[in-house]
């Protein structure tokens, strides 16, 4: 009983959020509700039925690239792979004064696959701990970065939100950044708490993986997808390449990589981070990001952190 009640207010939820009709969604929402309601009890082949409608309709939307985007998530990104070389295009390096004022820049770079050396991560948290955010950094052999972050992409007025982020309202960006963006705007000017962690990854597990994110990026580029909080969400992704690759021990049934917040718990208890032999409390209160200035940004906030080279 518990679960048709739970399906019924999803349902409902489903057509007031996403029904592209917007002054229809809370009638239609309501005269759900009140059907499965009244019907429910007695007549349970009806309310299934209407239930399948809901979900069938609700699995046949689909996402638009053509929409009134934010510029900060305007361009996709896309690269041109050959051999070792990547073209990367919309490389995003946005210059902020706060959070909401900032002049998007998009860049283009070329880098070799074979330089890559490793991979950083950084989790942000912005509420309850077991939320987050993760951001998976690449280092190239002449120590500069490029970080990876799966989004939900927005549209001029859009907020994100958890609740939304289980239905249909935001579409996924596989944005790639200079850190002085993706992580300064976080770190300095949303005022979330980032932590960062050197992993343990190999350079060839990390090449995998960047050239992985790569192909994303074109297919999302391609083919649109929906964003979800849960299915395809900041990590799910990445999680499912490292466990297909078999790279360390990570289930990608593991809650901790559902919610993020606790993944870089997740890490240390799989021997994933490099910890300077510190247990992991001592080594997350170490991995607090202060808010430094964008002169040097990723050479600033790697000074004296456990797992990196002065």
């Amino acid at each position: 009983m518990a679960l048709c009640s739970l399906v019924t207010i999803w349902a409902a939820a489903a057509l007031w959020l996403d029904f592209p009709v917007s002054w229809l969604r809370w009638l239609l929402a309501l005269g759900y509700l009140t059907f499965a309601v009244l019907v429910g009890r007695k007549r349970i082949a009806i309310w299934a039925g209407s239930l399948a409608l809901v979900i069938v309709w609700w699995l046949n939307l689909k996402p638009n690239e053509y929409r009134n985007w934010q510029p900060d998530v305007a361009r996709m990104p896309w690269a041109e792979i050959e051999g070792d070389h990547a073209t990367i295009h919309n490389i995003r390096n946005c210059d902020y004064v706060t959070e909401t004022n900032y002049t998007p820049r998009w860049e283009i770079k070329t880098v070799r696959l074979s330089d890559i050396r490793g991979v950083d991560l950084f989790l942000s948290h912005w509420g309850m701990d077991w939320i987050g955010h993760a951001i998976v950094s690449f280092e190239f052999g002449d120590g500069s970065h490029l970080a990876t972050s799966i989004e939900a992409r927005k549209t001029v007025g859009q907020k994100y939100s958890a609740i939304r982020g289980f239905f249909r309202q935001f579409q996924t960006m596989y944005l790639i950044a200079e850190e002085r963006d993706v992580v300064r705007v976080r770190s300095n000017y949303r005022g979330e708490t980032v932590y960062l962690y050197r992993t343990m990854t190999t350079p060839g597990d990390a090449r995998g993986l960047f050239r992985h994110y790569l192909e994303w990026m074109n297919q999302a580029r391609q083919r649109p997808e929906w964003y979800n909080a849960v299915t395809a969400n900041c990590a799910t992704n990445f999680v499912r390449y490292l466990a297909e690759a078999k790279v360390g021990d990570i289930s990608r049934w593991d809650w901790r990589t559902l919610f993020v917040g606790e993944g870089d718990e997740l890490l240390y208890e799989k021997g994933d981070l490099m910890t300077d032999g510190l247990p992991f409390a001592e080594l997350k209160r170490r991995a607090l990001i202060r808010p430094p200035p964008d002169v040097n940004f990723s050479r600033q906030i790697r000074l004296n952190r456990p797992g990196f080279t002065q």
